[in-house]
């Protein structure tokens, strides 16, 4: 049966099937006779699959059953032997490993590190403490996001982001040319590109299975902390306590040369299994949390996206962060939109369905959809018409040419598991 993903990156999505063997079949192909066009598609995922970027995990995805598919231009794995919703309810009733050595991982150096990251993000970096992490959002001067990224604040002297695979490109230009900025005004700052793998072990186990490899007592790492250490023997690895599922979890930043070996290790133990990109989104749905170019984008505000609580409480005092002209004056004024959590049965809601109040007037648009495996019924993340906001309010959303009644709902779907302690 081809397990299906339609991704969306940077505001486009791309519709991918990935087979049995783990091939790419694109969606919508051509007029061409049965033969002709199955030579034509082997040709053109052949061709599709050399061109994408690897992980240091790819031949290990592939020799544990990973379908590929392609996302932000790596080829990454769907899911494995097991489906993606035994994936996702592993997930949350033991842990698995999902490879995200996508993602951008940077550090910035420097005498003015702090200074120069808050000309960029929202958020308050110099009142965090040592090892210490916040999600945050890269803004435009018209309030837009440009990306949400983790920055941590390290005791070795410099600061550690992770930033989205889809706007690495464009991250890396916005850091650059402010760094250039920052250079010519005679500011002490250096931005490095990281060449290390990531992993994210997820799932309320992940403390029992990761504690067996560190000397460390993990109970005192706390969410959106970070620590450098060694891990099941291998050195130098940047443990920080988060993730992208709502569970208990950490990501580990690991020399590529190793991670197989750690990613190995931590598969010794019965509660590890690996997961793709399937649980991951459903996961991440059913947490709450945003995919940069579905749920915000440079068109949406923090405020918006009901993400002001990024903001730190100094930069909204000062006014200092870019966008600020814009999203300040949002905070106390309110939005024409939000972005809100809905919930409904019968057919599946997806990305795009049209969002209508009780009389059949559209009043928005969901941005990521997909039944629960949890809670066994629709979710959605949407943004509606304000007036339509609050939960409990009943709507409806046209799946299918048919309006079908759905509920504003509260967010995360399913609570949270974050360790503090």
């Amino acid at each position: 049966m081809w397990a299906r993903l339609l991704v969306g990156v940077g505001g486009s999505g791309l519709g991918l099937r990935a087979s049995r063997g783990g091939s790419l079949r694109v969606a919508g192909a051509g007029c061409a006779g049965k033969r002709q066009q199955q030579q034509q598609q082997r040709g053109q995922a052949s061709s599709a699959e050399a061109a994408l970027k690897k992980t240091p995990l790819f031949d290990f995805h592939k020799e544990h059953g990973g379908k590929m598919v392609e996302f932000a231009g790596w080829s990454m794995p769907v899911q494995y032997k097991d489906s993606h919703i035994a994936s996702h309810i592993h997930t949350r009733e033991h842990c698995s490993i999902f490879d995200v050595s996508h993602m951008l991982q940077t550090k910035i150096h420097g005498r003015d590190r702090v200074k120069f990251m808050e000309s960029l993000v929202v958020a308050d970096i110099s009142e965090l403490k040592d090892n210490q992490g916040t999600l945050s959002l890269f803004t435009n001067e018209k309030g837009g996001i440009i990306d949400d990224l983790i920055v941590t604040k390290t005791d070795q002297g410099y600061l550690y982001i992770v930033s989205n695979a889809g706007c690495a490109d464009k991250d890396s230009a916005h850091m650059k040319a402010r760094l250039a900025e920052f250079k010519a005004a005679g500011f002490d700052v250096d931005l490095e590109y990281l060449d290390e793998a990531l992993i994210a072990l997820q799932g309320p186990t992940m403390a029992r299975v990761l504690q067996e490899g560190l000397k460390e007592d993990l109970s005192k790492l706390t969410f959106m902390t970070s620590t450098l250490t060694t891990v099941f023997g291998v050195p130098d690895c940047r443990v920080t306590r988060c993730g992208y599922t709502g569970e208990d979890g950490v990501e580990i930043s690991v020399t590529q040369s190793r991670v197989v070996e750690l990613t190995e290790k931590l598969l010794a133990n019965s509660e590890v299994k690996l997961a793709g990109l399937a649980a991951r989104d459903s996961l991440r749905l059913e947490a709450g949390l945003c995919l940069y170019g579905n749920d915000i984008d440079e068109s949406t505000t923090p405020v918006e996206a009901t993400l002001v609580w990024t903001i730190g409480k100094r930069r909204r005092q000062n006014r200092d962060f870019p966008g600020a002209d814009i999203i300040i004056p949002q905070i106390k004024a309110k939005t024409d939109r939000k972005r809100v959590g809905l919930v409904s049965t019968g057919p599946p809601v997806r990305q795009h369905t049209p969002v209508l109040s009780p009389d059949g007037k559209v009043i928005g648009e969901v941005t990521s959809g997909c039944p629960s495996p949890c809670l066994k019924k629709n979710i959605a993340m949407a943004y509606v018409d304000a007036a339509f906001a609050k939960n409990g309010t009943a709507i409806q959303v046209e799946v299918r040419k048919k309006a079908v009644p759905a509920t504003i709902s509260k967010m995360p779907f399913v609570p949270t598991k974050y360790y503090s302690g």
